[in-house]
C-alpha cells in the first residue's frame, strides 16, 4: 500500500492541490493536522480532498476543533476522521491521534491505546498517525531542544509501528529517520508517499 502522508498545510489552498495531483500515486491519504490555519476555509479543503477519490485519514491539529473537524468530514464520502480511532484498510492498521502538540506526557494517549490493545497487538502492519511528534528525534528538535512527546515514543518503542508520522513543527518538514523497525517522519505540507 502506498500512502501520502502530509500536515500543516495551514489552508494554503496551492499546497492541498499538490497533495490532490500526488494522490493519483497513492492508496492511501492520511493527515496529521493543521490543515487549515484556525479551521479557514476547512470545508473547502476538504471538499478539495474528497475529490482525490482516495481514503483520507484525517487527525486534527493545534489549528482545527476535533467536534468541528469530525463533522466536517462526516459531510464528504472520502475524508475519514480518526482521531482516538482505529481504521484498517487492506490489512494496514491505522491509528489516529490528533491535537495537542506541547505536552511531555498525554494520559489520555494511553487510554486510548490500552482501550484498542487487542487491535494493536493484533496489527501485522501498523501505522501511527500523532501531530505532536515522538520525543527525542529529528523530528522534534527545536533550537538544538527535544520537545515531542514522551508518551508517544513509548508507544513507538513498545509496539514497533512501520510508520509513526507526525507534523506539528514546521522546522523539521521532511526530515525522518528509522528507530528500529520504525520510520519516524515529518512529511510537511508536500507530503511524502511511503509503501508500507
Amino acid at each position: 500500500m502506498k500512502i501520502l502522508f502530509f500536515c500543516d498545510n495551514h489552508s494554503d489552498k496551492k499546497s492541498i492541490m499538490r497533495i490532490v495531483r500526488k494522490a493519483k500515486k497513492a492508496d492511501v491519504l492520511a493527515c496529521l493536522g493543521d490543515v487549515s490555519m484556525f479551521e479557514l476555509g476547512l470545508d473547502l479543503i476538504l471538499k478539495d480532498l474528497d475529490k482525490a477519490g482516495k481514503p483520507v485519514l484525517m487527525i486534527h491539529g493545534n489549528h482545527e476543533f476535533d467536534d468541528e473537524l469530525e463533522k466536517m468530514c462526516k459531510k464528504t464520502k472520502n475524508v475519514k476522521f480518526v482521531h482516538e480511532k482505529i481504521k484498517v484498510i487492506d490489512g494496514v492498521t491505522f491509528f489516529g491521534y490528533g491535537g495537542g502538540g506541547f505536552s511531555y506526557e498525554d494520559p489520555r494517549f494511553d487510554e486510548v491505546a490500552q482501550k484498542n490493545l487487542d487491535k494493536l497487538l493484533r496489527a501485522e502492519k501498523l501505522v501511527l498517525l500523532t501531530h505532536q511528534p515522538p520525543f527525542g528525534t529529528k523530528i522534534d528538535l527545536v533550537n538544538k531542544k527535544h520537545v515531542g512527546s514522551l508518551t508517544i515514543k513509548d508507544f513507538i518503542i513498545n509496539f514497533k509501528p512501520r510508520v509513526a508520522a507526525s507534523g506539528h513543527l514546521h522546522e523539521n518538514f521532511d526530515k525522518q529517520e528509522t528507530e528500529k523497525d520504525t520510520l519516524i517522519i515529518n512529511p510537511g505540507p508536500d507530503g511524502v508517499i511511503i509503501e508500507v
